[in-house]
């Protein structure tokens, strides 16, 4: 039967009950590699994944490990540039089991083939579509992909009877380069017309020129694709600027670390994030559930809630967990075989991944929110969608 909720204490309950690996010792450490940004531009990001998974290796730690050994995390820097994730892999791949990472998109299309073919278990960080279009064996990934918060944001646009807008995007990002390819794509779906497409780098540091071109528009709203610096840059520009067309922002922005530079100038303001970002405003149930097996802690240790980033981070330590509690076993195709078949609900949503679907997400489990406070808070379209989706989760 496949498990849909994991808790970590009836999770390592069966997993210890399994015994050691047979291709190595019983207190030999199950090693995780874990490559993210911890200096560069996306250091805020990758910063949040470490804390997110050094957490869930602590919990599955105190409960007595998987398999009856250790999970211990090799970590490396790929310092938010693509060579250096391939340096980073390659100083790290003869001694791990699996790999999380990396958060920049770049980084992790650099890093992909190289873990195809080494036959790794890859759990990206990173929500570029070319990752798993087409599908490779041993990569999958865990947040959202682009087009799946593309395709939300004109859900949303279209329920608020929005009918031409403008979109901005990073022509240096690969995650921006593919949100704006979809929004292009499927915006005839939702009955939406671009009038402005305006395409902008990540060193950007003038925006007014994007403001002006939708001043003189008929926009009704602005998306901004972005990550990292330019989402406070523009967001703050924005402001300065008056223009009264409402600012949408992706989930790369759905952070503290993009709030606190903000202040009160993100109030009103709309977000994206994941599912997780705004469980306190969930019903009870196993979604609910699982964002508080990860939020309370985070919050007690860090001392504000778990941003996107961490979500993520989370969302691929439980799944790679369950992946090797199912294949009883740190063989890698064993490890990949169990994640073709992974139904698991994570603070990212439910995960159904298979064969021919290696993002295992879909659309449902994204949040469209207000700033409020200084908080995220589901626009009222989004809580009446998310409560749906809670209750069909159980």
């Amino acid at each position: 039967m496949r498990r849909l909720l994991p808790s970590l204490a009836l999770l390592l309950l069966a997993v210890t009950a399994c015994g050691g690996d047979a291709g190595g010792g019983a207190q030999a450490a199950i090693k995780v590699g874990l490559i993210v940004s911890l200096t560069g531009n996306y250091t805020p990001l990758g910063s949040e994944d470490k804390k997110a998974v050094e957490l869930a290796v602590e919990q599955v730690n105190a409960q007595g490990g998987l398999l009856g050994r250790k999970v211990e995390l090799v970590t490396r820097d790929d310092k938010t540039a693509p060579d250096q994730g391939i340096v980073a892999y390659n100083q790290i791949k003869g001694e791990i089991d699996a790999l999380i990472g990396p958060v920049f998109s770049n980084s992790a299309l650099a890093v992909e083939p190289l873990a195809q073919r080494d036959k790794m278990p890859y759990l990206s960080l990173a929500p570029a579509q070319e990752q798993v279009e087409p599908i490779k064996s041993y990569i999958f990934v865990t947040p959202a992909l682009s087009s799946m918060y593309a395709e939300r944001y004109l859900q949303y646009i279209q329920a608020q009877g929005i009918r031409t807008i403008a979109v901005a995007w990073d022509s240096k990002s690969a995650y921006s380069v593919s949100g704006h390819e979809y929004m292009v794509k499927l915006a005839p779906k939702y009955g939406v017309t671009i009038a402005v497409d305006e395409r902008y780098e990540t060193t950007t540091s003038d925006f007014s020129p994007v403001f002006q071109h939708v001043r003189d528009s008929d926009a009704e709203a602005l998306v901004f694709w972005g990550s990292g610096a330019p989402g406070v840059t523009a967001a703050k520009q924005y402001v300065a600027s008056g223009l009264k067309t409402p600012l949408f922002l992706t989930a790369s922005q759905a952070s503290k670390l993009w709030l606190e530079p903000m202040g009160a100038d993100a109030e009103g303001m709309t977000v994206q994030s994941a599912i997780g970002v705004i469980g306190e405003h969930l019903p009870a149930g196993k979604q609910k559930q699982v964002i508080d097996q990860m939020a309370g802690p985070y919050e007690q240790k860090h001392g504000y809630p778990p941003p996107q980033f961490a979500q993520d981070g989370y969302s691929a330590s439980l799944l790679l967990f369950e992946a090797i509690r199912k294949s009883g076993s740190t063989d890698k195709a064993k490890i990949q075989q169990a994640l073709e078949t992974m139904d698991l609900v994570t603070p990212n949503g439910r995960f159904r991944y298979s064969a021919t679907d290696h993002s295992g997400l879909s659309p449902e489990y994204i949040s469209v929110n207000t700033v409020r406070n200084g908080r995220f808070v589901p626009t009222d379209w989004a809580q009446e969608q998310l409560n749906k989706t809670v209750a069909a989760v159980g």
